[in-house]
């Protein structure tokens, strides 16, 4: 059965509801929480394991029958044994931990809703901006309220870029390595901010000219690609292929133009 345009409205309006809370978790641990390594370069933090349990707790609420996947496994105290296999909630509680940490003010709340694995809904929330960032399939992108669109430089020598490396070690002859160099001779200016999200957020309102990522993970995304996309960004892998959003490796652009641009220095 096809999800009408009330449904998605309202599926839109709980995942900005449930971001807002996640937030409201993190401000109040903001500088208050000591992180611990859950794997190599790979923090969390008590603000990271609250925000999900208000996040998953408010949705199993107002949507019990719907599967929810979050960034941090906790135990599931009423179970799921008779979620709806179609709909799922994929949440990052806290996307950006390592600036969390640090008391470095760029981190987001990321929310999607996925249908049979198609993106419907996504929200990313910015609680200390009280920006919040988010799009329905097919409907646009906005921030706040107000509708949203990448920017349209077309001039690689005149682009902004952000990028994310991955948390293995590197060497100068690393693809990653070789990649940045690339880019960093063509483009005009790099930034690396920490924040898959919020990064995938600034192309779509144009703040930044395009994006490109190595090793991300479902929950840092979801969200974040259904905003770019529904602002007009080409998403694809370095090869200009679809994305796998279960294996996420792409570049970004604002616009086809500068993707094609990018495409030869990152497709190595």
């Amino acid at each position: 059965m096809e999800v009408n345009d009330q449904e998605l409205a309202d599926f839109s309006e709980a995942s900005r509801e449930a971001a807002r809370l996640g937030g409201q978790v993190l401000l109040k641990w903001l500088g208050k929480t000591t992180p611990r390594e859950k794997g190599y370069k790979d923090l969390v933090t008590q603000a990271d394991l609250e925000s999900q349990t208000v996040i998953r707790d408010f949705f199993k609420n107002a949507f019990p029958s719907h599967q929810f996947v979050g960034e941090e496994s906790l135990p599931d105290p009423g179970g799921n044994e008779t979620a709806d296999q179609d709909y799922c909630w994929i949440v990052d509680p806290l996307d950006g931990t390592t600036n969390f940490v640090h008391q470095l003010r760029s981190f987001a709340v990321s929310i999607a809703l996925q249908r049979n694995n198609e993106t419907l809904v996504g929200t990313v929330f910015d609680p200390v901006l009280e920006e919040s960032y988010w799009a329905i399939k097919g409907k646009g992108a906005k921030l706040n309220g107000q509708m949203i669109q990448t920017s349209q430089c077309v001039e690689i020598q005149k682009s902004l870029f952000v990028f994310s490396f991955s948390r293995d070690n590197k060497t100068r002859e690393s693809p990653e390595v070789i990649r940045f160099l690339n880019m960093l001779e063509h483009v005009g200016s790099l930034r690396r901010l920490g924040s898959a999200a919020l990064n995938l957020c600034y192309v779509a309102c144009g703040r930044l000219d395009g994006y490109w990522a190595t090793s991300l993970q479902k929950w840092d995304v979801a969200a974040g690609w259904l905003i770019a996309t529904e602002a007009g960004a080409h998403l694809a892998d370095f090869e200009d292929r679809e994305i796998d959003l279960d294996h996420p490796r792409f570049c970004i652009t604002a616009n086809p133009e500068l993707f094609e641009q990018v495409k030869p220095l990152l497709a190595i």
